[in-house]
C-alpha cells in the first residue's frame, strides 16, 4: 500500500513552495535546503515544507534524479493511498471518455505524466493491451499498485512496462518487461482514424508509436488529396499513411533510420485494402535529412505538402541556439520545395522552441527567399495530452501556405 511509504521531510526555498503550491509538478535537488538523512529510497513519501516548515505538497522521492520530487498533491495536507491513485488514474482515464468511445481510433495516451498529476509516469493504450513508462525509478515501489488499478478499470489483454533512458531496470523489472498478458510475437495493431497501424510495445520508440500526433496528421489528410507530399523525418510512416489514405497522389518519406522505414513500409502494407493507398506511389529516402534535401533541391524536386517533423533537438536551454539554425535551415530548405501556394507544416517537440518561435523562423526565412509565408494554423496538444503546467506544453505546430510574392 502507498500509505504505508516511509515518509521524508523535505524543507525548500521560498520560491519553490511558491511553485508547488502553484501547481509546478517538480521539485529539483537544487532548490532543497534540507532533506532526508539517511537520503532515503526512490518511492518513498516526500512531505515538502516551506522555509517556515509549513506543508507545500506532498509526492514521490527520487534521491539519484535532478527532479527529487514528483509532487502528487499540493494545498492542504491530505492522505497520499490507493484510493488517491486509484481516483487519479481514474480522473485521467475518465478525460479520454471521447476517445474510448470512438471505434475508428483504439491507439491513445490514457495517462499524461505530469499534466494528469502522475509526474514521471505515462500509460499508452494500443487496442488491448496497455504500455506503462516509467520516467522516473520513484514508481517501481508503486508497479503493482498501477498494473492493479489498471487491471481492475480496463481489463487488458496485455501490459508492459517500459523504461526511459535514465531509470536502470530493478529487480526483475526491464524495459519491455511483460507485466501481464504474454509477449507479443508481432506489433500491437491499432486504429487511428481508421487506418490501421503496428506498435513495437517491447523495443519500439517511446512506447511503441508518436500518439501526439494525431491531429496533425489529420489535418495533412485534409490537405493531400491528388497532392505530392514531402513527410521530412517521418518515422514510422503516421503522416505519409494519413496522406496516401486521403488520396495524395505521390509520398516522399525521409528518415535517417532504416529500422522506421521498414515500419513506415508495413504500415503502408497494412492498409492495402484501400485503393487510395494502393495508388498512391510512395517513396522512402534513408539518410541524414539535410543532405537528402539538399539533393532534392539541386534535383528540382518540388512537393505541395510538406511536413517538417524532426525529433526534439532543444532539451536543454543551451542547445536551444543551435536547434534555432536547424529549424531555419529545415525551412529554407522547405521553402526552395514547395510549390507556390503549397503548404508547410512545422513541428516542435520542445517545449523550448514554441509555436512563435516556429512562425518567427517560418515567416523569416520564407521572406529572405523571396516568398510570403501566410500562417494559416497553429497546432497544439491533442485531447489525451493535455496540458497542465507551462513545461507540459511541448508540442507546437504552424501550417503556413508558401506564397510567391505578388500573388
Amino acid at each position: 500500500m502507498i500509505a504505508d511509504q516511509p515518509r521524508r521531510a523535505v524543507r525548500v526555498t521560498a520560491d519553490a513552495a511558491r511553485q508547488v503550491r502553484g501547481g509546478h509538478p517538480w521539485v529539483y535537488a537544487t532548490s532543497i535546503t534540507h532533506h532526508p538523512d539517511p537520503p532515503g529510497e526512490p518511492g518513498d513519501l516526500a512531505v515538502v515544507f516551506d522555509p517556515d516548515r509549513t506543508f507545500a505538497g506532498i509526492g514521490l522521492w527520487d534521491p539519484a534524479s535532478a527532479i527529487r520530487v514528483r509532487v502528487l498533491h499540493h494545498g492542504r495536507p491530505r492522505t497520499i493511498d490507493d484510493a488517491f491513485m486509484d481516483d487519479t488514474i481514474a480522473a485521467s482515464i475518465a478525460r479520454r471518455e471521447p476517445l474510448a468511445t470512438s471505434a475508428n481510433t483504439t491507439g491513445y495516451r490514457l495517462v499524461h505524466g505530469e499534466n494528469d498529476g502522475l509526474g514521471g509516469l505515462v500509460v499508452d493504450r494500443y487496442d488491448t493491451t496497455l504500455v506503462i513508462k516509467l520516467y522516473t525509478a520513484a514508481w517501481f515501489a508503486h508497479l503493482d499498485l498501477v498494473t492493479q488499478i489498471l487491471e481492475s478499470r480496463l481489463a487488458p489483454e496485455r501490459i508492459v512496462v517500459r523504461l526511459a533512458r535514465n531509470v536502470e531496470p530493478s529487480g526483475s523489472i526491464a524495459d519491455g518487461t511483460v507485466l501481464v498478458g504474454k509477449a507479443p510475437d508481432q506489433p500491437i495493431t491499432f486504429l487511428e482514424h481508421g487506418l490501421t497501424f503496428g506498435a513495437d510495445v517491447i523495443r519500439g520508440h517511446k512506447t511503441g508509436h508518436f500518439l501526439d500526433q494525431r491531429d496533425n496528421r489529420r489535418l495533412i489528410a485534409g490537405l493531400a488529396p491528388g497532392r505530392r507530399i514531402l513527410d521530412v523525418c517521418c518515422a514510422n510512416g503516421g503522416f505519409t499513411l494519413h496522406a496516401a489514405a486521403a488520396g495524395a497522389r505521390s509520398v516522399d518519406a525521409i528518415d535517417i533510420s532504416r529500422g522506421a522505414l521498414a515500419e513506415l513500409t508495413a504500415t503502408v502494407g497494412r492498409n492495402m485494402d484501400r485503393a487510395e493507398v494502393r495508388h498512391c506511389r510512395v517513396t522512402t529516402h534513408e539518410g541524414d535529412a539535410f543532405t537528402v534535401l539538399d539533393q532534392m533541391v539541386t534535383s528540382g524536386a518540388r512537393f505541395d505538402v510538406i511536413v517538417l517533423d524532426p525529433p526534439s533537438m532543444a532539451h536543454t536551454a543551451a542547445q536551444l541556439p543551435r536547434a534555432r539554425r536547424a529549424y531555419e535551415r529545415f525551412a529554407a530548405l522547405a521553402v526552395d520545395l514547395v510549390e507556390p501556394d503549397g503548404y508547410v507544416l512545422s513541428c516542435s517537440c520542445s517545449s523550448r522552441l514554441s509555436g512563435s518561435d516556429l512562425e518567427s523562423i517560418l515567416t523569416t526565412t520564407a521572406r529572405r527567399r523571396g516568398r510570403r509565408a501566410e500562417v494559416m494554423r497553429r497546432t497544439a496538444h491533442a485531447l489525451d495530452h493535455p496540458i497542465g503546467f507551462p513545461q507540459g506544453e511541448y508540442l507546437a505546430g504552424v501550417l503556413a501556405r508558401i506564397a510567391t510574392v505578388g500573388r
